[in-house]
């Protein structure tokens, strides 16, 4: 269907089309990172994050309908999943030195923070809202949007930022591509996960050759 047929909600607006491909995009990006290198999951990550940051800021948080808040869908298994997967591509450039965490103002030494918990958080809020999202019922799917925006507002788009300062060190080191563990997928765990975002995947071929 052409977005100008899409009915006369916000849920199906421009704007919140484009927010939702990018977010399954990365959804389906950080399920699979198994499934590729080091060196491909910085350089594709460094290219989404910022998409994905922009698409969130540039959606207007609408009202919600109901009291209470959407239902969740990510378990911890599915984030703890997603965060080893990080974890085991980055290796010793998972952790980064934290100046925005909110102990630093009581701290006299550095926090160390994660790449791979930052980008499970992002995966999370990401995916409760892409499930509640493809239910197809325009009042859930609004709630959803507005928890997933807030969340943006609150603690996942800072985590993001953080993430991508995180990972543009690590892109434009000397040192980048020289790892020799680099080239070569992480070793695949026996966990084989079919993502609940693939109706979207075979339309996203645009936003897929830009990474």
């Amino acid at each position: 269907m052409d977005i100008d047929q899409l009915p006369d909600h916000i849920v199906y607006s421009q704007k919140v089309i484009e927010f939702v491909t990018v977010a399954a995009e990365t959804c389906l990006f950080l399920e699979h990172a198994d499934e590729i290198s080091k060196t491909d999951f910085v350089e594709k990550s460094v290219k989404i994050l910022p998409l994905l940051y922009l698409n969130a800021s540039l959606v207007d948080i609408p009202e919600p309908v109901f009291d209470e808040i959407p239902e969740r869908f990510v378990n911890e298994e599915d984030y703890q999943f997603v965060r080893e997967q990080v974890e085991q591509l980055l290796g010793n450039d998972d952790t980064y030195l934290e100046v925005f965490h909110p102990d630093m103002a009581l701290s006299d030494t550095p926090i160390a923070a994660f790449i791979s918990e930052n980008m499970a958080d992002i995966y999370q809020e990401l995916k409760d809202f892409a499930a509640n999202y493809q239910l197809g019922d325009v009042d859930i799917m609004n709630d959803a949007l507005v928890a997933c925006l807030e969340a943006f507002r609150e603690h996942w788009g800072q985590k993001l930022l953080n993430g991508l300062r995180a990972m543009h060190a690590v892109r434009f080191s000397d040192a980048f591509g020289t790892d020799k563990d680099a080239d070569e997928p992480a070793t695949k765990k026996s966990i084989d996960r079919n993502t609940f975002l693939n109706f979207q995947h075979d339309d996203d071929d645009e936003l897929t050759n830009l990474l």
